[in-house]
């Protein structure tokens, strides 16, 4: 009968024989065409197989059968999930909780796609959803924790952590993860001491041994060194993993001064890392098209601001990522007038529509921009006037900040193009975005559509943007900052000129070099790799 074929096609995916499992779901259906489950379990085995095509077909047969099918929403979330089509996701997931309200895993894997859009606050709403209906929900608790770490509430993303670990003391992610929200707070030791519980319950944790050799100096015979070569060796890594490894070993032999091996395994990793995001340079070429051809109608829709200030008042630090944006954040978040709240993806979130229907942007939506970007900033001004959001990629969108804040102050940094250039190449960056840097022709490439696109904006807005070359501001400290707090329009602070003094929280690629005084000669660290780089650099100039 179809039940006995269906129970055959369950027995058959168990013994992980997905061929003969679909097969038995179709003779089930054969008998019983209306048989929602055999469609429902057809469509678990097409999306284990990774055919998720099919398996989407599947799902919406079972649910064209059986309206209120829960599992099939909740089934087709993930599929649209995995492809990218976040906001088809929300749906799917939303549906299988209105079926069925105690569903703690739609809840927790909405709040992961919410986490992916930067609707960070949603992403935690939906979290703590999950763990009321489900109070153990150890994977809950950890992207709560990862969700307030993105928002920078950084001591309360640990109290989340330590409940996970509280269920599941033995959690290598949770420590991973604890380990990264240690280190922002400027807690080295502690977050040395995660990482290496990490490593005690997961020896072949690629990411961890990535995160712990960014903290410290190898020698060659470094226990962690033969350590990270014996795993790197072993024939059944993944991608990912085979990735972060690379890094790590790139790192090791960089500070044992073998500069072969470490731009060797530097080159392996990043190309593993660009077709892992699946990146290619015309993504970008195409966005900046687009972002040139919306110029035009963003100036024609800026806001005429009838009132002298708002509260608080943003600072956008932009430029390309790695030209020394933390650095500035750090000097003029020494201000006590100034909350530093790093890099907030505010401006694209609510900006990106604009950008993909030009035609329709007008006064009404520039401030709508406006409203929601002052509405989520106030949130994180800790009740200071002024507010820095030190997004780099910001540049992009200049026009859009001019238009919806005449009253914003921007700073534009400058650095050598060769030494940002490298910098990109040989940083590791967590975020999906940015994968032009991990190719070195791209990086270039990507350097040029910078300083074409800059160009532009300097030609249109003038004196709106406020250059700071970054080499200046390291060999006359003084002089510059002083400067940089003049056009701000802020009283002077000795506390500018100690930025590694400042005690806020850093959570970018250089939080541990903002914590030493400023140093000369970062910007000529590329040079030592020159023998290796194919003159690669050679076409590039400043702005």
């Amino acid at each position: 009968s179809f039940n006995l074929y269906n129970l055959i096609g369950a027995a058959c995916k168990g013994l992980g024989k997905l061929e003969e499992a679909i097969e038995a779901y179709n003779k089930a259906l054969s008998i019983k065409p209306d048989y929602a489950d055999a469609y429902y379990n057809m469509g678990v085995t097409l999306q284990e197989q990774g055919n998720l095509g099919e398996a989407i077909k599947a799902y919406n047969k079972a649910l064209s059968i059986k309206p209120d099918y829960a599992e099939a929403y909740y089934n087709l979330g993930v599929i649209l999930q995995e492809q990218d089509k976040l906001n088809e996701a929300i749906e799917a997931y939303k549906k299988a909780f209105s079926l069925k309200p105690n569903y703690a895993e739609a809840y927790n894997n909405m709040g992961a796609v919410f986490r992916d859009q930067y609707k960070l606050e949603e992403a935690i709403d939906a979290y703590k959803n999950a763990l009321i209906i489900k109070p153990k929900h150890i994977e809950a608790y950890n992207n709560l924790g990862n969700a307030l770490k993105d928002l920078g509430r950084l001591e309360e993303a640990i109290k989340a952590y330590d409940k996970a670990l509280l269920l599941e003391p033995d959690n290598a992610m949770v420590y991973n993860n604890k380990g990264t929200v240690l280190i922002d707070l400027g807690k080295l030791e502690e977050a040395m001491e995660a990482y290496n519980k990490a490593l005690s319950m997961k020896p072949d944790f690629a990411e961890v041994h990535r995160n712990l050799s960014s903290m410290k100096k190898y020698t060659a015979d470094d226990k962690h060194f033969k350590q990270v070569r014996d795993l790197y060796n072993r024939k059944d890594l993944s991608e990912d993993a085979r990735c972060s490894l690379s890094f790590t070993l790139a790192k090791m032999y960089e500070d044992i001064g073998k500069l072969d091996q470490a731009f060797k395994f530097l080159s392996e990793g990043s190309s593993l890392r660009k077709k892992l995001l699946n990146y290619s340079i015309d993504e970008d070429k195409s966005l900046f098209s687009k972002l040139k051809s919306t110029q035009p109608y963003l100036s024609k829709s800026s806001l005429e601001i009838k009132q002298s200030s708002i509260d608080p008042t943003p600072i956008f630090i932009l430029g390309m990522p790695r030209s020394g944006t933390t650095l500035v954040e750090q000097i003029i978040s020494s201000h006590s007038e100034v909350n530093g709240a790093g890099e907030l993806n505010y401006v694209p979130q609510f900006g990106e529509k604009l950008f993909g229907y030009p035609t329709s942007i007008n006064t009404v939506e520039v401030s709508e921009f406006r409203n929601k970007y002052l509405s989520k900033l106030f949130k994180v001004s800790n009740g200071k006037q002024f507010i820095t959001d030190k997004m780099p990629q910001n540049f992009r969108f200049i026009p859009l900040i001019c238009a919806a804040f005449p009253e914003a102050k921007i700073i534009h940094v400058e650095r050598d193009p060769r030494a940002t250039c490298w910098s990109n190449f040989k940083q590791y960056f967590a975020q999906k975005g940015l994968g032009y840097s991990y190719n070195l022709k791209d990086v270039v490439s990507y350097y040029e559509l910078y300083t074409d696109l800059m160009k532009l904006w300097q030609s249109e807005y003038g004196d709106r943007i406020y250059n700071l070359n970054y080499e200046t501001l390291i060999e006359d400290q003084d002089n510059e900052t002083r400067k940089l707090i003049k056009h701000l329009g802020l009283t002077w602070e000795d506390a500018c000129l100690s930025p590694h003094k400042n005690k806020r929280s850093v959570r970018t690629a250089s939080q541990q070099q903002v914590r030493k005084k400023i140093y000369k000669g970062s910007s000529d660290a590329w040079r030592k790799y020159e023998p290796y780089l194919n003159g690669v650099f050679d076409s590039l100039t400043s702005l």
